[in-house]
């Protein structure tokens, strides 16, 4: 049963290390393959046997995984789509580009893919993956969704060949307003300021500010005071806005706003220095800096002098390129200088990603094994952020690689021998006792000879004490048998006596030509 057990074991050896390198091989073939996670073979010893003074070859098992919490580096690409994580987490994607058609099988996750707006714009791999996202409201907001379940995700779409016009939402003034003209003597002329923005088709309006002066009485201090008025071009030059401004004389808060007083339009808020036109469009958010602090409205000795105004929108322009920032979010940008967030990515967290079942084009879905998934914020939680303009490469090592390649050639060929050792010892087991029968003739004969091994000997005694001692066929003696006292023979115990070349004749290993048996049996006479 032994020699038995040395030849499964070989042969479970031969299978494991099979096994083995055809993990080898898949990771070298992967080695340049963007995402690719390398798989390893383990070996396990398997015991069949622990009686005392017994062993039985019990063999080996393999087990095999692909390392998917392994993170490759990161190669940059002149693509701004094609996207990679950077740590932990999975880009949700499908193999659907149609959010009704997409089911819980259809669910994918990878860490890297080159992703390009295909003929319906949809954001997809070369072999078909689509990237997942949560769309964004038109103001750019993120609305609320689940964040264990995949159901509010969909496939992300670029605008391609739209037009996009921005509706100006705020608009910052630094406007330096002459002291002089609060003193007396002065002429009290108004000074004029005009404002573009873009209503919601993009068309340029225009914002009328005029900044009216209060003049003392003759002997009187300065008043320090303005009337601003605001009209609206988009609405016939309606006034949209009347306020009183005071400015602080004081040292160290000298020529800084010091109230606002509203006569019509939106309130001014002391908190945080804006108030809230409606113009045509909608409102509009107007910041003239915060009471008693310097760069928004002010008053100081000199000229009237627009320091910066600034806004935001845009006109009618057309999409240029397409963007995601490290958080995930999806912008687009125009030729006008505009963008808008347009989606955003979450990042695919599971408690154990090397439970997750492997698919082609490096795409993974979930498993009992890799626990339930949760979708972070990019760079939220324990969770990477993204990278554009990068491709994660494979974690495949080919150095290492080569050298698992020579100790597993060298494991399968030991394994080999041993398969080949174990044929050949039974080989011999089987094949002696036939021809050992044919010409042996009784059970003295197997002393002297000693060519069979001790386990194979009490068979032969059972095939003599059965009559085996001499074949008969028809009555006939055995050939390469004569009956008759042995020539030479120092005693006559048999009553047959075997020819010369019997042995040779009947093809018995171990005999040599001349003398002796090689095997310290009996030679021809």
């Amino acid at each position: 049963m032994t020699i038995s057990s040395s030849l499964s074991a070989g042969v479970s050896g031969l299978a494991a290390n099979a096994h083995r390198l055809a993990t080898i091989s898949d990771n070298i073939a992967n080695s340049a393959t963007y995402g690719y996670r390398r798989a390893v073979t383990d070996f396990h010893s398997l015991v069949l046997g622990n009686e005392s003074g017994r062993y039985v070859a019990g063999g080996v098992s393999t087990t095999s995984q692909r390392l998917i919490d392994e993170s490759g580096a990161l190669s940059s690409t002149a693509n701004p789509t094609d996207l990679a994580v950077r740590g932990r987490g999975f880009l949700p994607v499908s193999s659907s580009a149609m959010a009704g058609d997409r089911g819980t099988e259809d669910f994918r996750l990878t860490t890297t893919g080159s992703f390009r707006a295909d003929e319906d714009g949809y954001l997809r791999t070369p072999d078909g993956q689509t990237l997942l996202g949560w769309p964004a409201e038109l103001d750019g907001t993120i609305g609320t969704y689940p964040r264990d379940t995949a159901g509010g995700l969909q496939p992300v779409r670029v605008p391609a060949g739209e037009l996009s016009g921005m509706a100006t939402t705020e608009v910052t003034l630094a406007v330096n307003l002459p002291a002089t003209e609060t003193q007396e003597g002065s002429e009290g002329f108004p000074e004029e300021l005009t404002v573009e923005y873009y209503d919601n088709l993009g068309t340029t309006q225009k914002l009328s500010l005029m900044f009216t002066p209060t003049v003392p009485a003759p002997g009187g201090a300065p008043t320090n005071e303005w009337t601003l008025e605001i009209t609206d071009g988009a609405s016939a030059g309606a006034v949209v806005g009347e306020y009183t401004l005071v400015f602080d004389d004081s040292r160290g808060a000298g020529g800084t706003l010091s109230s606002m007083t509203v006569a019509t339009g939106g309130p001014f808020d002391p908190e945080t220095g804006t108030f809230t036109i409606d113009v045509a469009g909608g409102p509009i958010e107007i910041d003239v800096g915060l009471p008693g602090v310097s760069g928004g409205l002010s008053q100081l000795a000199g000229v009237f002098a627009p320091l910066s105004v600034g806004r935001d929108g845009a006109a009618t322009g057309n999409l240029t390129s397409v963007e995601v920032d490290p958080g995930g979010y999806v912008h687009a940008y125009y030729d006008n200088g505009a963008s808008r967030r347009i989606y955003q990515v979450p990042l695919v967290d599971v408690a154990n990603p090397n439970g997750l079942e492997t698919h082609d084009g490096q795409s993974y879905s979930l498993t009992r094994e890799s626990g339930e998934m949760l979708l972070w914020n990019a760079g939220d939680g324990p969770t990477g952020d993204i990278v554009g303009f990068a491709r994660e490469e494979s974690t495949v090592d080919v150095a290492s690689e080569l050298t698992q390649l020579i100790q597993t050639q060298r494991a399968y060929s030991s394994n080999a021998k041993v398969i080949q050792t174990v044929e050949l010892s039974l080989a011999e087991e089987t094949d002696l006792p036939v021809e050992i029968s044919v010409w042996v003739l009784d059970r003295s004969e197997l002393i002297p000879l000693r060519v069979c091994s001790a386990t194979i000997a009490p068979l032969l005694v059972r095939m003599l004490d059965m009559g085996c001692t001499v074949l008969k066929l028809g009555g006939r003696r055995a050939p390469g048998f004569d009956q008759g006292p042995r020539r030479g023979a120092a005693d006559s115990r048999s009553d047959f006596a075997v020819r010369d070349d019997a042995p040779r004749r009947l093809g018995v290993p171990g005999f040599g030509r001349r003398g002796r048996s090689r095997r310290g049996g009996l030679s021809p006479a």
